[in-house]
């Protein structure tokens, strides 16, 4: 079994509020409310950084020259 590491966090008070009005609603605690939205965060970052990773072999773009080439061709 894993073990359970404690941590001291700190919340803004309306937030702590409405962190404890889900946890009564939904049955869960605080703890697992909270441990899946860390969850969820940290693998949107592993997400967003595997996408880097799959395009950097791409050819960067100069951002003046796109914006050059989208007013010559009418776009904006």
């Amino acid at each position: 079994m894993d073990t359970v590491k404690r941590a001291t966090v700190y919340f803004d008070p309306d937030l702590h509020q409405a962190l404890r009005l889900k946890s009564a609603v939904s049955s869960r605690s605080v703890s697992e409310i909270v441990n899946d939205a860390v969850r969820r965060s940290l693998a949107e970052d592993a997400s967003d950084l595997a996408a880097f990773e799959e395009r950097a072999s791409e050819p960067s773009l100069d951002f003046e020259a796109v914006v050059k080439s989208l007013r010559k061709r009418g776009k904006i």
